[in-house]
């Protein structure tokens, strides 16, 4: 057998899942490897209470065990591509450069869509300002506003403090791709921590504040209705109009994302790369689109991508 028939043999067993070398014999050191990048999944970290959620139920009924490694989704698809992880959970589909990369290696991969989530801007409970356009959350983004006073005349907040959770993370990317037109942020005024609970610690402590975090991280636990968001910040209501009012003002419940109301939606991917069909990471990514995983989805607040969706009217009491 020359190297090159070799290159190609070590290739398609790769693919087949089988991981045989020459003369049909097991090969450690691919076994090793795949076994290595099976146990772990790479997640932006805004994806953290679902996924937790899906892990724990996934785990008690298989028995297998999968690590999550919660970071931004720039290095958890770097981690995909160099074969450090069968399974990155995103809010993007492959590139095409990316999906062409992955298959001259003799791979498959596979986008999964499994739920919607609403990009939700949230700011201080002082602040009495609680609707926001479209036009003019781009244009804090694009710095042509700094200042409340700016988009509200009676504000004395003064400069709007932007903040993300993280540099690389999805939500930074998503605003940059499908607010700004791929247009890089400039102003001063914008910044990120580290993680989404710091941007919700953060809009807390800063009446000027604004934050922009996956809804997934909003919702009261204690209500099942999933109609009650977190009481210590307040949840933007935005609108497609050119003035943004109650009436015309949505913010990110899930039937809002449902009936297309709430236009920050984005979706939620299991980007799969595994070369063996009955993987782990397989096994998990199908399991968070059937009807179990999806029923998680929807108790944690999201709005799952293939579910039945029962539709009921919820009086809300303001104390």
């Amino acid at each position: 057998m020359n190297a090159f028939n070799k290159l190609k043999f070590v290739g398609l067993t790769l693919i087949l899942g089988l991981f045989l070398a020459c003369g049909n014999k097991p090969n450690p050191e691919l076994e090793e490897a795949y076994q290595k990048a099976a146990s772990v999944l790479a997640a932006d970290e805004s994806f953290y209470p679902i996924l937790d959620e899906e892990l724990y139920y996934f785990q008690n009924q298989t028995l297998d065990s999968i690590t999550p490694l919660y970071i931004n989704e720039q290095d958890a698809v770097a981690k995909l591509m160099k074969l450090e992880t069968w399974l990155a959970f995103t809010t993007r589909d492959f590139t095409q450069k990316e999906r062409q990369n992955l298959i001259d290696r003799k791979y498959l991969p596979r986008a999964i869509p499994i739920a919607y989530d609403g990009l939700a801007i949230i700011v201080n409970n002082a602040n009495p300002d609680t609707c926001i356009t479209v036009k003019d959350f781009a244009r804090i983004l694009k710095g042509e506003v700094s200042q409340w006073k700016d988009l509200y005349s009676q504000s004395k907040l003064g400069e709007i403090d932007v903040v993300f959770d993280n540099p690389l993370s999805s939500t930074v990317r998503w605003c940059v791709d499908s607010i700004l037109g791929g247009q890089q942020f400039s102003a001063k005024n914008i910044g990120a921590v580290k993680t989404s609970a710091a941007v919700v610690d953060y809009v807390e402590k800063h009446s000027n504040a604004l934050g922009i975090i996956g809804s997934n991280w909003l919702n009261d636990k204690r209500d099942t209705t999933n109609v009650t968001f977190k009481k210590n910040i307040t949840v933007m209501g935005v609108s497609k109009m050119d003035s943004a009012k109650s009436y015309n003002s949505w913010k990110p419940y899930q039937y809002y994302l449902y009936n297309g109301n709430y236009p920050l939606c984005r979706t939620i991917y299991a980007l799969l790369n595994d070369p063996r069909p009955n993987g782990v990471p397989t096994s998990f990514a199908h399991f968070c689109q059937l009807p179990r995983g999806q029923k998680i989805i929807l108790r944690a607040g999201l709005l799952p991508r293939s579910a039945n969706m029962n539709v009921r009217d919820v009086i809300i009491k303001k104390e």
